[in-house]
């Protein structure tokens, strides 16, 4: 090969790798799952690298970004104990969405918005736990 096409080829290759990486879900897929907060200029700045190299897929990591919540900056980490939460949860296994809002919100002091449209919700069942290896508890 000649020195000016493996140049070309390097330098199309990190362009390339460059696009790739230049997300926040690849970043940080911890963020994953936020609604809202302050942007962060790393991740911007990455996407915005994209807008400069390719239109298109500039566009997608900056609306991929947006869309999962990986661009914000993470707020201040919270948690809960899992015996503070049963109380919530009923006999039968339903969890009462105003006693665990509560429950949240007394222990944190954030008001979580679990009518949101955007929250994700899981259901499971005794058979997912027990192919999990792992005993319920309520």
């Amino acid at each position: 090969m000649r020195f000016a096409t493996r140049v070309s080829c390097a330098v199309l290759s990190a362009t390339l790798l460059s696009q790739l990486a230049a997300c926040g879900t690849l970043f940080y897929p911890d963020r994953r799952g936020q609604i809202d907060g302050r942007i962060d200029p790393a991740v911007a700045v990455f996407d915005a690298i994209g807008l400069l190299f390719y239109v298109i897929p500039g566009l997608i990591a900056f609306g991929v970004d947006f869309a999962t919540g990986a661009i914000y900056l993470p707020d201040a980490k919270y948690s809960v104990a899992p015996e503070k939460l049963k109380d919530a949860v009923g006999a039968d296994g339903t969890i009462d969405r105003a006693k665990l809002k509560a429950i949240i919100e007394r222990e944190t002091g954030r008001d979580l918005p679990l009518n949101d449209p955007r929250l994700i919700q899981h259901s499971g069942n005794l058979q997912q736990l027990a192919s999990l290896g792992l005993a319920p508890e309520a």
